[in-house]
């Protein structure tokens, strides 16, 4: 496949913030890619360039224009790892702050699209064909953030996802079932708290003030309470809420044993599957410790702890800090290195979420990747906003190339 042409240009986030488009034409045609940003990062992802108003973009795109498109412009390549060992090395730094994850990711996932085109194939099956996953292809549980806190809410919640989980056995008896449950989740909480607490967050989810976590748990539970086998899973983003060796979470200052205690506490009240960063990303005694303490009930997953990267995954599993990888694209930077990450997960026995950004755009990459790799989980912010739903459109789309007769 050769690359003829690359443009490049700034396009707006879900929350009104610049990111980065990147188009390439091939001669076997014209591909593009956008690129999230989070609120709520880990201090060992991949750069996002940002310039120095902290939002702009203009070096990001630079970087693309003018060292990345002469780089691979009218050359051929057979395959998505040749490319991206290009563009890794033209940034030249372990955690891409030359270049920027924002310039090097949408050229890669571009370019991904670009190359299951022109060997005839659906996206999440070249994705399948990268990563080794010759099973028949599996369908990603999705979950739901219909509560926000924490860095994606105006409100004083500290966890930052309540998600649920429905168990149906289709996509979209699972995204069905979902929508009832927001609206009735929605009516529940006008009725209770006013107007201000059906107000949404940055991922689509409701965000009431002047409740705990655990009240948020009690509401979420009676949303769910007629729909039986839902699950609830959570996001503490616990980076957000720790400082001075103390984690500060519902007015309360929390040692890491209180911590945990306080996580025994409302799984056994209320039906949990999984723990995202249960503790902070440097608290590696207290991944392993509710990981040895409640592995055996709950899935503990890595996500600022991990950040897509193998190193990070390879030490996770040799504290036995977690059983589960959170994956983002631009936590790591390329395709590549993104299925290395799957790769790695899956030696270990991990369970694998495929997870969207708070600032997301309508780029539907991530739905393909997480069928493609055989996923367990996916998330992708509530059931509304059109960033949120283009990627639960194209999991529809999938399953219906899949299972035609659902």
């Amino acid at each position: 496949m050769k690359i003829r042409n690359i443009k490049v240009k700034g396009v707006a986030d879900s929350r009104g913030n610049p990111t980065v488009e990147v188009g390439i034409e091939t001669n076997k045609g014209k591909f593009s890619a956008s690129v999230p940003s989070g609120a709520s990062k880990g201090k060992y992802e991949a750069l996002e360039l940002r310039d120095a108003d902290g939002k702009g973009v203009k070096k990001a795109l630079a970087h693309v224009k003018k060292i990345i498109a002469p780089a691979i412009t009218n050359k051929e390549f057979e395959n998505q790892e040749e490319i991206d060992k290009v563009l890794i090395a033209l940034d030249g730094t372990e955690n891409k702050s030359n270049l920027g994850v924002n310039a090097i990711l949408p050229v890669s996932l571009a370019v991904c699209r670009a190359l299951a085109s022109s060997q005839g194939l659906p996206l999440y099956k070249y994705i399948a064909r990268l990563a080794n996953n010759s099973s028949p292809l599996g369908f990603p549980k999705p979950c739901f953030n219909v509560i926000n806190g924490g860095a994606h809410a105006k409100n004083n919640l500290n966890i930052q996802e309540f998600m649920i989980i429905p168990q149906k056995g289709s996509f979209r008896e699972n995204f069905k079932l979902a929508s009832d449950i927001y609206t009735c989740l929605h009516d529940e909480l006008l009725k209770n708290f006013g107007e201000e607490a059906v107000k949404i967050g940055d991922e689509g989810g409701f965000m009431p003030k002047d409740i705990n976590s655990e009240r948020a748990l009690y509401i979420l539970n009676n949303a769910i309470k007629n729909y039986p086998g839902t699950k609830i899973g959570l996001d503490s983003a616990a980076s957000q809420f720790y400082s001075n060796s103390r984690y500060n979470l519902d007015g309360k200052e929390l040692t890491r044993q209180g911590l945990l205690d306080f996580y025994k506490d409302i799984i056994f009240k209320f039906p949990i599957i999984f723990i995202e960063d249960p503790f902070g990303e440097e608290d590696w005694e207290g991944f392993a410790q509710i990981n040895r303490e409640l592995g055996n009930k709950i899935n503990i997953f890595g996500d600022d702890l991990l950040a897509t990267n193998i190193k990070r995954i390879a030490e996770a599993e040799n504290r036995k800090a977690c059983a589960g990888l959170i994956l983002k694209p631009n936590q790591i930077g390329t395709v590549t290195e993104t299925l290395d990450a799957v790769k790695l997960g899956r030696e270990f026995g991990w369970k694998i979420l495929v997870a969207h950004r708070s600032g997301e755009t309508c780029d539907d990459f991530i739905a393909d990747l997480a069928v493609g790799i055989g996923a367990e989980f996916i998330k992708a912010g509530a059931p509304l906003t059109p960033e949120r739903m283009a990627k639960y459109n194209r999991l529809l789309e999938i399953e219906n190339e899949l299972h035609p007769r659902i």
